[in-house]
């Protein structure tokens, strides 16, 4: 008996999905709630599983195919069924079944060959040439992370480690170095998300009045801070302190005080909230995502850190959901991460401000008259003119700039 395969619900107004790979193949023995196929939608990629254990049958869509929510997308033929109509891989037939493996076959299976491997992985072993039957998986239940993967391809140039040096032909013919003096090309097509994204920055410069405001920000008092109690910090709350946790609350008292920089226009109406839900930019394997520090007016330095960290973790294996990315009326963005000095960022819509965090380098400031050498960081707010007036612009980001240098300021609400 074959059980169909359905495109999940992908969260609130998705309705449509496209198949980016199939993780599995017709005659692939398959677990309950394992995953088939990766799903790019607008915002995240999205593992599809399959409802029952048993062996992968038709599949009825091809990579690059656009399928709606509730579209069936494949079957899954039961075991009986499957041992009739369906010729299984010799390497299935004599491996142990599946959910019951032998104690030999469980302590020797090779960590990378016994699991499906989710879509960074998969794309990290196929960038580095690596073989992942032959990498041990740290992460939970055994699985490969993607940094288990750079580990593995970092051993293999320097020669150590388990990586068997015999790689698949076609990576080594892919890493093979191109002949001197010849020029290539190559056409690869735009994922769905990198589409989305492109869209959505179009739209956020033709349909608001773009206009950034800057301001510089002496970081000393925060690296003081952190240099302080960074030790007692990570001991009592298990993260480390960052930069980010000092802003988003500097942002919050900021967005208290202009409630503009925190609304956004819906038709002929304003709409303003009381609360302050901070997307954060992060960077991911398909293109910048922004998941979402819900009520981080009413959060502790721990409890922003610790999601924000869960996030970039979960940002680079691919295991970002909607719900992470839904909502947000506020935006921080940190390009000093990678070592930009200033920018003019663009606003995530429907939001109507976004916060631009640069790199922090030493340069002279007039201090009571005197020239000294100080951490700055350029800070920039790009907002919509529409809603938010100049005045209210700069006061916002001078309160953040105020906060940080000094982070008092944050405990007594000022």
């Amino acid at each position: 008996m074959a059980s169909e395969v359905k495109v999940p619900t992908l969260g609130e107004s998705v309705t449509e999905g496209t198949i980016g790979e199939w993780l599995k193949q017709p005659g692939d023995p398959v677990k309950v709630d394992e995953p088939i196929a990766s799903l790019e939608t607008d915002k995240v990629a999205v593992e599809v599983p399959s409802p029952v254990a048993g062996v992968i049958g038709e599949l009825k869509a091809a990579v690059g195919d656009t399928v709606e929510v509730g579209a069936v997308i494949a079957t899954v033929e039961d075991d009986v069924a499957a041992g009739e109509s369906t010729k299984v891989a010799p390497r299935e037939q004599d491996e142990a079944p599946a959910d019951k493996p032998t104690p030999a076959a469980a302590k020797d299976a090779p960590a990378g060959d016994a699991q499906t491997l989710s879509p960074a992985v998969r794309r990290a072993v196929l960038e580095h040439g690596v073989d992942p039957s032959t990498i041990k998986g740290t992460g939970k239940d055994g699985r490969l992370t993607k940094e288990d993967v750079l580990a593995a391809a970092q051993a293999k140039k320097s020669g150590g480690g388990t990586i068997d040096d015999a790689a698949p032909d076609q990576a080594k013919a892919a890493a093979a170095p191109a002949p001197a003096g010849e020029r290539r090309e190559e056409r690869v097509k735009m994922t769905r998300m990198r589409q989305t994204i492109a869209k959505r920055l179009k739209g956020a410069q033709e349909n608001a009045a773009l206009l950034t405001t800057f301001n510089d920000v002496d970081m000393s008092a925060v690296i003081e801070a952190r240099e302080k109690y960074k030790d007692l910090f990570a001991k009592k709350h298990d993260i480390k302190l960052g930069f980010m946790g000092f802003f988003a609350k500097a942002a919050c008292l900021a967005l208290k005080d202009v409630p503009a920089v925190n609304a956004y226009i819906e038709g002929d109406e304003i709409v303003y909230h009381d609360y302050v839900d901070i997307s954060v930019a992060v960077s991911a394997p398909n293109g910048l995502v922004v998941p979402v520090i819900r009520d981080a007016q009413a959060k502790g330095f721990a409890r922003i850190e610790k999601d924000i960290a869960d996030f970039g973790k979960r940002a680079r294996d691919g295991t970002l959901t909607m719900e992470d990315m839904k909502g947000g009326t506020f935006t921080i963005s940190n390009g000093g991460v990678f070592g930009s000095l200033m920018s003019t960022p663009i606003i995530n819509p429907p939001q109507s401000a976004v916060l631009g965090l640069h790199r922090i380098e030493d340069r002279p400031v007039a201090i009571d008259g005197k020239v000294e050498i100080r951490p700055m960081m350029y800070i920039a707010l790009s907002y919509d003119h529409r809603l938010i007036d100049g005045r209210e612009a700069v006061t916002a980001l001078k309160i953040i700039k105020e906060a940080i240098e000094d982070p008092t300021r944050m405990l007594i609400d000022l």
